[in-house]
């Protein structure tokens, strides 16, 4: 399979959506492409023990999409080959109580990767420029000074955000955190396709929700506040991409083949030299061993 152009899919100045492939195969089949994977993800596993043992870096992938763009499965492909105690996901669904008595970002930053390690954000603080945009009577929910009716929530309150946004981004990539941020690009008839197998299939009834036809018919409104999104918070410390999401398996391998790519750039990144005067021991340290008897 050909190599992946990372700057095919970052997204640029101006993105608009509408132009951007829903599709991408590399004419490869779906068993070449699961083969690739395989091979990707078990060179990203073996960067994450490299990067636990430095110990200086984190990283936090954030994927965004509309329902069943596939984020749950591409979680569970691309990470596969981790250790566990190296990857930590989070799904934020609807702020709890407690949440609603902080600030928005609160219950992100808690979640954010410690040195050593990733983190997955399935579904980010981006929420809170997207599906309370698409309905702004949420943000009354948390109570913000000065905030008391929908038509408080006015452009310059959306541009407020997305500075604390990037603020919020640009803080934590200074003191170590490594950003992904993925947009699964997901096509209208796609998603019916994959919301109708949900409801022919019994097996696959159970993650239906009659809420997800309600904001199929906001689809519009929805990729009008990613786009915006996506282009006034892409910097260089952070990037977007935009994933083509109608083929799983190429999707997965878009994601885990940016992730292995960008990570090996860091070249400070390595395993930790031991002390020389351990150095010096070690033949000493194994003969030690295995003089040892049962």
């Amino acid at each position: 399979m050909e190599n992946i152009k990372i700057d095919l899919y970052k997204a640029k100045n101006a993105t608009k959506l509408s132009e951007k492939s829903t599709f991408e195969n590399f004419n490869s089949t779906d068993k070449e492409l699961k083969k690739n994977l395989e091979e990707i993800r078990e060179d990203l596993g073996k960067f994450q023990d490299k990067l636990y043992a430095h110990g200086k870096y984190g990283v936090l992938v954030c994927l965004q999409g509309m329902d069943t763009s596939g984020k749950d499965s591409l979680i569970r492909e691309v990470f596969k080959d981790f250790n566990v105690r190296g990857v930590q996901v989070h799904s934020f669904k609807v702020p709890t109580e407690l949440e609603l008595k902080h600030d928005y970002l609160w219950r992100h930053y808690i979640a954010l990767p410690a040195r050593g390690k990733f983190s997955v954000f399935n579904r980010t603080h981006y929420e809170n420029v997207l599906v309370t945009k698409v309905h702004p009577s949420y943000i009354l929910g948390e109570n913000i000074p000065g905030v008391d009716s929908v038509s408080d929530i006015n452009e310059a309150f959306w541009e407020n955000r997305y500075r604390q946004i990037n603020d919020f981004e640009r803080h934590i990539a200074e003191n170590g955190t490594l950003i992904f941020k993925f947009f699964l690009h997901l096509s209208k008839e796609e998603q019916r396709q994959r919301l109708l197998r949900r409801l022919r299939l019994k097996e696959k009834n159970w993650k239906f929700s009659p809420g997800d036809l309600k904001e199929r018919k906001l689809w519009d409104k929805y990729q009008e506040c990613y786009e915006e999104a996506i282009n006034k918070t892409s910097q260089p410390h952070a990037p977007w991409f935009v994933i083509p999401a109608d083929n799983k398996k190429a999707a997965r391998v878009i994601v885990a083949s940016i992730l292995l790519e960008s990570l090996k750039k860091h070249k400070d990144i390595a395993e930790p030299e031991l002390e020389e005067k351990i150095k010096a021991k070690l033949e000493s340290f194994k003969q030690e061993l295995e003089k040892e008897t049962e």
